[in-house]
């Protein structure tokens, strides 16, 4: 039932204790290895031996994504370049990617939060993994394929595309978990469809989703087309990659591996530590890194703490889902909103499909949106004025309830938007 009893199970008290060992001692290293955070430290008027509790984290200068981009590319490093053994990136906005190093030690790590994470979802040694996320120098596949290869699980490497051949290879090799985004789930169940694959003459039976948010809305859409359980992974390629936190079958939130990641939740724009159970920014410390140690780490990401005994018997502290990014929050006509919201609403109503496009545009001094919205080929087929009127004005009139945004609904024909092999782009703003 657990992969490592011993950390899925240990009481809160006893992992208090371990983390603050493990805090103290990565500030010390960190401060002696990395100039960055010497100098960090140093201006903020803190040093490691100041650092005597858990609760001092708090004292402690933040890390953010433009920092990593300041010190491009082995800046934040805290050995030599001979003790590292890969590397991997995700995608910057001045067009050089943001790497994340590994050391041995690191590399082993990050295989062992995998193998953690991909048995708390219910893999095992009999299962068949198919990889269909993208093999690149983002961290999502290597890290699936690593895990699920450490339980001793057969492993496909597909990586992402070619949807045809990946569902001839899962009918032939009998494939039982699927790794990839949620979005390219929904893309191969389509194609299912199209290539008259009954879902029951399948052997899958699970699917590990991330890269992108799944709503409770697209989980069960997932779940009902391909006939699986659908569950839910985190990780951020800054601080290692997957690996960092996963569901489990219970479906109560995400287990945190929390004696390698210390989470915090904090208000956004002050800047302090929140409770448990309070809603705000995510930000986590790595307290085994070798090669990148981050000390908080804001991930931008907005969630709540909750700590307590799960259903499944783990005591790790679990994060809920990703309600969006602090940094993705959008402002039409004043009202503060995240788009995975509106997939919530959306995807609430059977006559549409899980594929929209958001359009933001300025109209003057006024912003305006419009959303393009794939409907189901049955509605489509029988639609009328009177149908799509109706439909459009539940929409509407759901959103402006839920979240008190004006918007506009645009129908559009089933498997007219772009489909996606990997992260789904959701949003055109062209305000600027």
């Amino acid at each position: 039932m657990f992969w490592n009893a011993q950390m899925e199970c240990l009481a809160p008290d006893e992992m208090i204790r371990l983390q603050q060992e493990r805090l103290i001692a990565t500030v010390k290293y960190a401060y002696a290895k990395v100039p960055f955070y010497r100098d960090r430290f140093d201006a903020h008027g803190v040093h490691p031996a100041d650092l005597t509790s858990l609760t001092d984290i708090a004292f402690l200068p933040f890390t953010t994504k433009a920092d990593l981009r300041d010190n491009y590319p082995y800046g934040l490093c805290a050995v030599p370049h001979s003790d590292l053994v890969r590397m991997h990136a995700s995608s910057g906005t001045t067009g050089k990617p943001t790497p994340v190093f590994h050391t041995q030690k690191d590399l082993e790590n990050w295989v062992e939060c995998m193998a953690r994470n991909c048995y708390t979802a219910g893999v095992r040694k009999a299962d068949v993994c198919q990889i269909a996320f993208r093999y690149t120098l983002f961290t999502g596949a290597f890290g699936h394929h690593l895990g699920a290869e450490r339980i001793g699980a057969m492993v496909i490497p597909t990586s992402s595309g070619q949807t045809e051949r990946q569902l001839v290879i899962m009918q032939d090799f009998k494939t039982t978990v699927l790794h990839c985004t949620p979005s390219y789930a929904i893309t191969m169940a389509e194609k299912m469809a199209e290539m008259g694959i009954d879902k029951r003459t399948l052997a899958l039976r699970l699917g590990i989703h991330g890269a992108e948010p799944m709503s409770e809305e697209l989980r069960r859409e997932i779940e009902e087309k391909l006939g699986i359980t659908a569950l839910r992974d985190y990780g951020l390629t800054e601080i290692g990659g997957p690996g960092v936190s996963i569901e489990c079958p219970q479906k109560a939130g995400y287990h945190v591996n929390e004696d390698y990641f210390l989470p915090e939740i904090i208000d956004s724009e002050t800047l302090k530590p929140l409770p448990a159970g309070e809603i705000g920014e995510l930000v986590f410390t790595t307290l085994q890194k070798e090669a990148v140690p981050l000390i908080r780490y804001r991930t931008r990401d907005i969630t709540a703490l909750t700590r307590g005994k799960c259903g499944c018997g783990r005591t790790l502290i679990r994060h809920g889902p990703i309600m969006g990014r602090s940094d993705d929050l959008l402002i039409i006509g004043g009202v503060n909103f995240f788009p995975s919201q509106l997939e919530n609403v959306m995807l609430g109503f059977p006559e549409i499909e899980p594929h929209y496009l958001i359009h933001l545009v300025k109209k003057g001094r006024l912003d305006s949106l419009t959303v393009d919205i794939e409907t189901d080929p049955d509605f489509w087929a029988h639609a009328s004025d009177l149908n799509v009127t109706e439909l459009r004005s539940r929409i509407e009139s759901k959103v402006k309830d839920l979240i008190g945004l004006k918007m506009k609904i645009n129908f559009v024909a089933p498997f007219t938007l772009p489909r996606s092999e990997g992260k789904a782009s959701r949003i055109i703003d062209e305000r600027k």
